[in-house]
Order: C-alpha cells, then sequence, then structure tokens
C-alpha cells in the first residue's frame, strides 16, 4: 500500500487490493459463504485469503440486519489453500468454466457442451446482457449466478430457461433480492419431470417464513436434490418447521442443509431433530449463528443420535453453547463414527467444556479430521486437555484454537504435542492467544521436527522481531515442512524483515508468507523483494495488506511480479 496522499483516507485499500479482495469474496468460490473478508492482519487478525477475520455482512443488499463482526472467524472458505489464480478463477468477471471429467477432454465452440458451467459474480447484469445469458442458462449444467443484481422480474425467465434445461445439476442465485415470489418462481422451473437438479443455493435470497410454504411440494417433487443452501434468509421457526414437513417425505433425499444466519431458535430444534431421525443419508447440518441455545443443542444431538444417518459435518458456531452442551456434543460423536469435521466456534465451552468433550474425541472409533474452537474461553488449561488429542490422533489435520487466551503455556504445551508420534495434524491456527516472543522458541524447535504441519497461523501475537528472528533462525534449517506462515499484526519491524529475508533464500518449503498490518517500511519491504527475487527462492505468495510504502516501492512490486510471473503479492 501506498503512502496516502493529502486529503485521501489513512487506511483505503490501493487498487490491487480492492481488486483482490472482490476475488477473494467472491461468493462463488468452493465451499465459501457468500461473505466479505477482509484482509488478512488487518483489523481483526488474519484475512480473506487464508482463512482468517470474517465480516460476516454478505455480499450485496442483505436481507438480515447488520451483524456484530466476531473477533476471529476461521470460515469455510478458507479451509483449503488455495492460489491467487484460483480466487481470480471466481472474480467479478464472467467466466464459462470447463468441468473436467475423467476420460473426457475440454471442448470448445459455438455450441456449448454438458461439461461447461456458467458462471457470474459481482455484475449488475443489462438488459442486453440477460438476452444473451438465457440460451447459456437452458444448457450448462452448473449456473452460478451470485449478486448479480436479480429481483423478481427476472425470475419469470429463469423459471422458463430452467425448464428447458434437463442437464442442470447445480443452481446458484445466491445474494439477489428475490423474495418469496421470485424464489417461487425459480422453484417452479426446478419442477420439470426432466430435472436432475442436485445442488440449489439460495443464500440471501430474502426469502421469508411466508415464502416457505412452497418448500414441502418442492422437495417432494425434486427426488434428486442433495444440497440445500438457504442461508441468511429470515426463516424463522416457523418457515424451518415447514422446510421440515417437506424433509420428512419419503422422496426427499437430501443430504446436506445449511441455515446459518436463520432468525432461528430452541423452538426449531424440535421439527429439525424429527427429520434428521428419519434421513438415513444425511451428511452434513450448519446452523451456525442461530440463537438455538443450551436447550435447542439438546434436543439437536438427540435426534443426531437416535438417527442412523451418517452425520460427516457438524456446524453449531455462535450457537449459544455452555460447557453443559458439550454432554449433548461427546454423545453425538461418540455416536457419528462418520463424523469428520466438527465446528463449535465462538461458544463459551470454557476449560470445563472442553474437557468433557475431549474423551469422546479420543476414542478410537472417532475419525475426526477438522476440529474448531475459535474464541470458546478455552485457557492453557483446556489446552491440556486438547493436547492428548492432537498428540493422539492420527486423524485430526485441522485444528483452530484462534481467540482463545492460551498464552505461551498454551503454546508450548500444544508444541510438545505436535512432536508425538501420533500427531498428524497439517494446519494450526492460533491467531490472537496472546503469545508473546517466549512461544517462538517452542514453534521454532517443533517445525525442525515435525514433518506433517504444513500451515502455521499465528497473526495477531505480539512476537515482535525478536521472536521472528529466533522462528527463522530454526526454519532456516534444512528438511522442514511448512508451507504457509501468517504473521499478520505481530509487531514485525525492518529487523524482523531482515530475519525473513534470510529464510526465503534458506527454506525450500515455504510458499506463502503473510505479513499484513505490521511496522516496516520502504527498507524493510526492499530487503523482502530482494530476497522473492532470486531463483532460489521459493515463495508464490506475499501478502502485505495495510502496510505503508512509497511510490518507488510501489512501481518495484508490480515490476518484480512482473519479471517473476510464479510470485503473486497482494497488497
Amino acid at each position: 500500500m501506498m503512502l496516502p496522499q493529502p486529503g485521501s483516507p489513512p487506511h483505503g485499500p490501493g487498487p490491487r487490493a480492492a481488486a483482490v479482495r472482490a476475488r477473494d469474496s467472491a461468493p462463488g468460490r468452493p465451499g465459501s459463504p457468500a461473505a466479505s473478508a477482509p484482509p488478512r492482519g488487518s483489523g481483526c487478525p488474519g484475512g480473506g485469503a487464508a482463512r482468517g477475520c470474517l465480516s460476516p455482512t454478505p455480499l450485496g443488499s442483505s436481507c438480515l440486519p447488520p451483524r456484530p463482526a466476531p473477533c476471529c472467524v476461521p470460515t469455510p472458505a478458507q479451509r483449503k489453500r488455495r492460489s491467487l489464480a484460483g480466487a481470480a478463477a471466481r472474480g467479478p468477471e464472467s467466466l464459462l468454466v470447463p468441468l473436467r471429467r475423467a476420460g473426457s477432454g475440454v471442448v470448445s465452440g459455438p455450441n456449448p457442451p454438458r461439461a461447461m458451467s456458467l458462471s457470474i459474480q459481482c455484475q449488475q447484469l443489462s438488459d442486453a446482457r440477460w438476452t444473451e445469458l438465457l440460451p447459456l442458462i437452458q444448457q450448462y449444467e452448473v449456473v452460478r449466478l451470485d449478486d448479480c443484481g436479480l429481483t423478481e422480474v427476472r425470475c419469470k425467465d429463469i423459471s422458463s430457461a430452467l425448464q428447458a434445461n434437463p442437464s442442470l445439476t447445480e443452481l446458484s442465485l445466491c445474494t439477489n433480492e428475490l423474495g418469496d415470489a421470485g424464489v417461487h418462481l425459480v422453484l417452479q422451473g426446478l419442477q420439470s419431470p426432466t430435472c436432475k437438479i442436485q445442488k440449489l443455493s439460495l443464500q440471501n435470497c430474502c426469502l421469508t417464513k411466508t415464502g416457505c410454504g412452497v418448500l414441502p411440494a418442492v422437495l417432494r417433487s425434486m427426488p434428486t436434490l442433495r444440497e440445500l443452501h438457504l442461508s441468511d434468509n429470515p426463516l424463522e421457526d416457523i418457515g424451518l418447521q415447514l422446510l421440515c414437513e417437506g424433509l420428512l417425505d419419503p422422496q426427499c433425499h437430501l443430504e446436506k442443509l445449511q441455515l446459518e444466519y436463520c432468525n432461528l431458535t430452541a423452538a426449531s430444534c424440535e421439527s429439525l431433530a424429527s427429520a434428521l431421525r428419519n434421513k438415513q443419508h444425511f451428511k452434513e447440518l450448519v446452523v451456525s449463528n442461530n440463537e438455538i441455545g443450551e436447550a435447542g443443542v439438546r434436543v439437536l444431538c438427540r435426534g443426531l443420535v437416535e438417527s442412523a444417518c451418517q452425520l460427516e459435518t457438524l456446524k453449531l458456531e455462535n450457537c449459544g453453547l455452555t460447557p453443559a452442551s458439550c454432554e449433548d456434543l461427546r454423545a453425538v460423536v461418540a455416536s457419528k463414527t462418520s463424523l469428520r469435521e466438527l465446528d463449535l466456534g465462538d461458544n463459551k465451552l470454557g476449560d470445563q467444556g472442553i474437557a468433557v468433550l475431549c474423551p469422546s474425541l479420543l476414542h478410537p472409533s472417532c475419525q475426526i479430521r477438522v476440529l474448531w474452537l475459535w474464541e470458546c474461553d478455552v485457557t492453557a488449561t483446556g489446552c491440556r486437555d486438547l493436547c492428548h488429542v492432537v498428540s493422539a490422533k492420527e486423524s485430526l489435520e485441522e485444528l483452530s484454537l484462534a481467540c482463545n487466551a492460551l498464552g505461551d503455556e498454551g503454546a508450548r504445551l500444544l508444541c510438545e504435542s505436535l512432536l508425538e508420534p501420533g500427531s498428524r495434524l497439517q494446519s494450526l491456527w492460533v491467531k490472537s492467544c496472546n503469545f508473546t516472543a517466549a512461544c517462538c522458541h517452542h514453534f521454532g524447535t517443533m517445525l525442525t521436527q515435525n514433518k506433517c504441519l504444513v500451515e502455521l497461523q499465528l497473526s495477531n501475537n505480539k512476537l515482535g522481531d525478536s521472536g521472528v528472528r529466533e522462528l527463522c533462525q530454526m526454519l532456516g534449517q534444512s528438511g522442514t515442512a511448512l508451507q504457509v506462515l501468517c504473521l499478520g499484526d505481530c509487531d514485525v519491524a525492518n529487523d524482523g524483515c531482515a530475519s525473513l529475508a534470510s529464510l526465503l533464500l534458506a527454506n525450500r518449503s515455504l510458499r506463502e508468507l503473510d505479513l499484513s498490518n505490521n511496522r516496516m517500511n520502504d527498507q524493510g519491504i526492499r530487503r523482502l523483494m530482494e530476497s522473492v527475487e532470486q531463483p532460489g527462492c521459493a515463495l508464490e505468495q506475499l501478502v502485505l495488506y495495510d502496510i505503508y510504502w512509497s511510490q518507488d516501492i510501489e512501481d518495484s512490486l508490480r515490476a518484480l511480479e512482473e519479471r517473476k510471473p510464479s510470485l503473486k503479492i497482494i497488497s
């Protein structure tokens, strides 16, 4: 970021930053909610391209009131490492993306084959552009028109186009003000006997409880539907009860349901639990950010325990869970050996709740892979219990303990557990955990011996230049496996940049480095550029949000990217 000009906002993003942020927040990204993510290392620790803090306001206009931004939300949008090129593929521009299949090549021509998808995000579609798109909507297997300014007026055209498309398997109309009437028209278009729809995303489309009256008949008439996204719509308890009527129909074979921010309460949970008891093939339930509370979670967990479903993913972030809720969750973990992902962030579980939950996670039948416990009031005491899971559970690949006051003692315990032979953790998120420079010795020692951990998020911990220097000395040793290192908002200045510059020439595994929102100036940035430009530097992505530099440095960064196409500099 260049130094601000007189009269300009003190923290405004530069043109490259704006473009990157627009791409990274596009709702069409795999597994991504339609929400805008701030830059990594800015404001809340972490950021958009790497499972950082998520501003929970959806893209475009929202049908729901503004939500308070949580301290630190590791989101599904950021679970898989994605290159900048991958993010750009779902940017605001219109794309026809070939879907590669085994044994078939990519075919192009004036008549697009069924192996193509239409994906448009963040565009206001003119009448002329809309006329061009309608024939494509009739042909493609995958149609994504997210945040395109669509309203009820366009839905009649969409309905007709969908009726004429027997090949459609996925439709996404997220973040468009369709309203109840518009959604009804879209659903009518999907009720053709030839419809093969498998995934339907209507997140943030202004669907209300009034519009949910059609859902039972719709779910009955779409036996191929496997995945339904209705998050960010004010369905309320009445709307969910209508949805559950459809789920109970034998012709409904839904496997995945997302209901974040739907204004649900504990009153919804009995209907949902009853529906789940009858869904043998159900795999994924997302009800995060609803005030269902301790009583609602108890009912919901009882329904899951009594269901024959092979549940793989359960997300209950910010649902008002308490330490007592962990007794109910323990029963779910014990009964669902199929469970692979458990997201409980932003709930006041405390050390007491963690102590209750950990024995079920340690059971040999538990094969959990992803465990998110960000902002759960966990201290070093609870961390000690979790470390038993980290050291012994070979299935565990991703763990987030962000925004918990673990302190340096917690860091020591985690690093010791990561050195145990049974640990196979690949990604650790411990930003905003009250670490100091003293923790860097523990992390550095661990990283010289651990060959599984490839991603370490340490943003918003006051490591300083001295801590970064010690970490770099360890990472500079041969044989380290770390690929992604996030040090946003860690009080890194020019001396820390000198240590990192030396590391980049010595380390062959590091592919991504995030230094956002730190205190270096032109001198520190120039040291980094000198190392990054060397042929021996393996770095592929350097994130420098919210750092001020001169026009000369800005020009040098752009020139560096041109000289080294394999490197992406995000600022």
